[in-house]
């Protein structure tokens, strides 16, 4: 798309906390006009305070994803200024539990946010960008897209269905040259974690008389050793970002970080049976022994 420029317009989902605060902050400090949506109003205002002292093009604006009104009205305020070039869906959201015990409302709420989300802000932007021949979406999905721990039902499976609407959808923009971009970021610590461990805490309380007790704490131990063995950065994260929108050519998928190099690589050579057995490993899976035949009376 070209060196950033002050007329470059970029919208971010969920721009005033983690991966999309870091994005935000990081494409604006390069020169795009940067759009930042986001639904807490003390994050917005810390935002816009930041952005006043370094003195960057960047606004804040309310916008849930999960509501048409706000995304109408959101997409309004941002086409009142001049045309979408760049559109950067990291809205999300993350619920943890083993699936016999998901609550049927979460697994609602996870598609509402991370799926159904993406579809209403992208549905609100296209016409624009198809009707200029011109454009970039960039999907943030994750190493959680291409593989599925225990626990993560809920949320690789929005993530799995974000990467296949990606895909349609990148064969279907192709005649008007507006293109989708995949990135795919490993374990980077941010404020994602506590939201999803707040999340959780139902199942986490009810887990000590729950039959996957074990499941439970081989799930929450092993997200505890990728958060204290992460390296990257949410800024390491908005690099990638800023890569796939400056390339002229950009490819269908980013990694982020070393593990999501490991996956992507991992899908292509290994088996299921073997993935399977690596993340059993990993999250601590064992075979339960089987309960000792009742007696005959």
């Amino acid at each position: 798309m070209g060196s950033g420029s002050f007329e470059r317009v970029v919208l971010i989902t969920g721009a005033t906390d983690g991966l999309g605060k870091a994005t935000a902050l990081y494409l604006a400090e390069r020169g795009y006009k940067v759009f930042a949506a986001g639904r807490s109003l003390e994050k917005r205002m810390r935002l816009d305070e930041m952005a006043r002292q370094k003195k960057l093009p960047l606004v804040t604006l309310e916008m849930d994803v999960c509501r048409d009104q706000s995304v109408q009205a959101g997409i309004a305020r941002v086409l009142a200024d001049g045309p979408i070039d760049v559109l950067v869906n990291n809205a999300g959201v993350g619920y943890m539990a083993v699936i016999e015990e998901l609550k049927m409302e979460d697994l609602r709420q996870q598609f509402e946010t991370n799926l159904f989300g993406v579809l209403r802000v992208t549905q609100a932007v296209l016409p624009g960008m198809r009707e200029r021949r011109s454009g970039r979406i960039i999907m943030l999905s994750s190493v959680a897209g291409l593989v599925s721990p225990p626990t993560y039902g809920a949320y690789s499976s929005s993530k799995h269905a974000l990467e296949g609407l990606s895909n349609a959808l990148r064969l279907e923009l192709f005649p008007f040259n507006v293109q989708v971009v995949l990135i795919e970021p490993g374990y980077i610590v941010t404020n994602f974690q506590q939201t999803a461990k707040e999340l959780a805490q139902p199942y986490v309380e009810s887990s000590k008389t729950s039959p996957y007790e074990k499941i439970y704490s081989g799930a929450w131990a092993g997200a505890n050793e990728g958060r204290d063995s992460s390296k990257s950065t949410p800024e390491d994260c908005a690099r990638v970002i800023f890569e796939a929108i400056e390339s002229p050519n950009p490819r269908p998928r980013y990694g982020v970080t070393a593990l999501a190099t490991l996956v992507k690589w991992a899908k292509r050579i290994a088996s299921d049976r073997m993935l399977d057995a690596f993340l059993r490993r990993k999250y601590r899976v064992t075979r339960e022994a089987a309960p000792p035949p009742a007696k005959s009376v």
